[in-house]
């Protein structure tokens, strides 16, 4: 048999039974949602995850996360101690069951956790398998155990190396750089928010976080501790920090009910967006699901009720929907779930029938409470929830017109649209551009066959601070809906996306590469943000990278994205060398745009993600907000970072 054939043969021997760290290392995106910096940090969420179960017990109050010098990771809490003793099934120690056993955990003993998060029992093992290098060092029984593992596989049975009182498990690792398709590169800025975010959904733990790769002006290294005394409370008033605020205090509540613990914390403010922001055993439901359809109906059926009683709804002429209770609310919903069914397209939608009525019930007990011992509140509130429902209504006949431009509705593309020739919306770009010129030279250097160009006059709309039939009156808007072919609104949502006749799969903002083009372009993202959310979810939206540099030396020429890189080409070409900065598109002739920033073989794309949408909420209302103060700060903090052109 010739070897070719032997190649095409599919017979038993073809199947593979990969155990399970193995299959890990195979595929990893099926158990850490994928290989790039945002799987990179879902390891150091797993191994935080059981700390905090352990703190969930009761039997933990502080977790130290600390990032080395060398890019590894380091973990440590003061719980009980991963278990060393022998495991009489596995024949070795628990503690090496724990760490190269998938499906391996004390979470799925109900005596142990009631309630976790993570993985449920494969999170530190997944952790192990994805690692170069992983030690595990264990405070426990007065001594100290450490065991250390090479790609989920032991170095050598677990051996006390020390003695201690102190009791708790550390975890160091070193994500495997042959596994991940980005630089080991550990984001200060993503797990400050992740830890910050921890602190407030189990008040009273301590939580810091350390960075031994920086230090501060003083010599320090760059360090943060995160505590929450009154937990959602103080969660919704950092979230609220840059917004006006409409009622005085934050309405807040926990408890119990059908054995399901339920906290919630809400408050009203003067902006236009609903922000809800729901949790399930720490983890975020950026999907919703039953725990926040309970939210709703609580808080509708409440407030509803009580305007009714107040007779504030007599004359209004037409009826008050659900939207309207949840125009300028910021709301924070957090339950725990001793088995959490999870549905949606990123595992992340609550799926649990039982956990509705738990939270109506409890949001009603609350919201009654607060209606009755605060009349002031309330009436401040029905007059908003009216307020909104005349501007609904307003927004329905604007979306209307929207809906009648829409393409697939006949009303044809926008006349300033160039649009590409294929057809097939995985295959085709559209380019959203600051500017009629440098429109006109992107039509000019694209290629025709799948990239469509949208000039966009000037500044967009801030919608941050925009109502919504503002929003929908917009012409640059109307453009962007009607290009993209998408439409608003259903019979049940009034404000969902319907993105099933999508146009372009990849929708790309191309702007200037000076401070009116970031503000531009921050302006479109806070659009997609509000209003086309799910476009940036699914990773539909991109930033350009057109280049800040143009050098030449004789017949030599190469262009530069950062001053690093240019300060490189410099030394390369010598003496004698020209540099051009670029300071908008429309200084590149269509050649020049079309090799450096369009051209797909060549370009630098950025894809918008969102690793945190509570701290993305808070960071849009902060920057396109009202509130100058903590733009300010934010301003001075980041001003490092800023390219500005004096």
């Amino acid at each position: 048999m010739s070897e070719e054939i032997k190649k095409d043969q599919y017979s038993a021997d073809s199947i593979q039974a990969l155990e399970g760290m193995e299959h890990v290392r195979m595929r990893p995106s099926m158990y850490i949602g994928d290989v790039s910096t945002r799987g990179l940090h879902h390891l150091v969420y797993e191994v935080v995850d059981n700390s905090i179960d352990e703190a969930m017990a009761g039997h933990c109050d502080r977790i130290d996360v600390i990032i080395n010098e060398d890019n590894s990771l380091s973990v440590k809490d003061n719980g009980r101690g991963i278990p060393v003793g022998l495991h009489k099934k596995e024949g070795v120690s628990a503690l090496e069951v724990v760490m190269t056993k998938i499906g391996a955990g004390g979470k799925f003993d109900k005596d142990s956790y009631k309630v976790s998060g993570g993985l449920h029992g494969v999170g530190v093992s997944v952790v192990n398998a994805l690692s170069n290098h992983l030690t595990a060092t264990v405070f426990r029984e007065g001594k100290i155990w450490q065991q250390e593992y090479k790609r989920g596989k032991a170095l050598y049975p677990v051996k006390v190396v020390g003695e201690s009182d102190e009791t708790g498990t550390m975890i160091t690792f070193k994500a495997d750089d042959t596994i991940f398709q980005t630089e080991i590169d550990f984001s200060y800025d993503t797990l400050s928010a992740r830890m910050r975010e921890l602190s407030f959904l189990n008040q009273g733990i301590t939580i810091t976080l350390t960075d031994k790769r920086n230090k501060d002006d003083e010599g320090n290294y760059i360090h943060e501790e995160y505590y929450s005394e009154e937990g959602l409370k103080e969660f919704v008033e950092y979230l609220d920090a840059t917004r006006e605020q409409l009622i005085k205090d934050v309405i807040s509540m926990e408890g119990e009910k059908n054995g399901i613990p339920v906290e919630v914390a809400m408050t009203y403010n003067t902006s236009f967006t609903e922000n809800l922001h729901s949790y399930v055993n720490n983890i975020n439901t950026h999907e919703g699901g039953t725990h926040l359809s309970g939210f709703r109906r609580g808080l509708t059926h409440t407030l509803k009720k009580y305007a009714e009683n107040s007779g504030m709804l007599s004359k209004l002429k037409f009826d008050i929907s659900g939207d309207d209770f949840r125009e300028g609310l910021t709301a924070i919903i957090s339950v725990k779930v001793a088995e959490p069914q999870f549905e949606g397209q990123t595992k992340t939608k609550l799926g649990n029938k039982d956990v509705t009525s738990a939270v109506s019930q409890s949001v009603s007990e609350m919201l009654t409470n607060y209606l009755e011992e605060n009349p002031d509140d309330a009436k401040i509130i029905v007059q908003k929830v009216i307020l909104a429902a005349q501007a609904r209504h307003a927004a329905s006949k604007a979306r209307e017109m929207v809906q009648r431009k829409t393409v697939m509705s006949g009303g044809g593309l926008p006349g300033k649209l160039a649009d590409c020739a294929w057809s097939d919306p995985e295959k085709c770009e559209l380019f959203l551009v600051e500017g009629d010129s440098a429109g006109g030279t992107a039509k000019q250097g694209r290629d025709r066959n799948f990239q469509a160009i949208l000039p966009l006059r000037g500044k967009i709309l801030n919608v941050e601070k925009a109502m919504q039939h503002k929003v929908f009156e917009n012409e640059e808007i109307k453009s962007m809906y009607t290009a993209l072919g998408v439409t608003i609104g259903t019979e049940d949502d009034p404000r969902a996306l319907n993105l099933s006749k999508l146009r372009y799969h990849k929708i790309v903002i191309m702007t200037d590469a000076d401070v009116d083009g970031s503000h531009i372009a921050t302006l479109i993202l806070t659009f997609f943000f509000r209003y086309m959310r799910e476009l940036v979810e699914n990773g539909n939206i991109y930033i350009a990278a057109p280049p800040l540099y143009l050098i030449k030396k004789g017949a030599k020429k190469k262009y530069a994205w950062s001053d690093a890189e240019r300060d490189e080409i410099l030394n390369e070409f010598g003496q004698g060398a020209s540099i051009q900065r670029y300071k908008g598109l429309g200084e590149m002739n269509a050649e020049q745009l079309w090799s450096t920033t369009m051209n797909p073989e060549f370009r630098m794309m950025r894809q918008i993600s969102i690793d945190n949408g509570t701290e993305a909420d808070r960071v849009f209302s902060m920057l396109m907000g009202d509130e100058v103060p903590p733009r300010r700060d934010f301003i001075e903090k980041h001003a490092v970072y800023a390219n500005i052109d004096i």
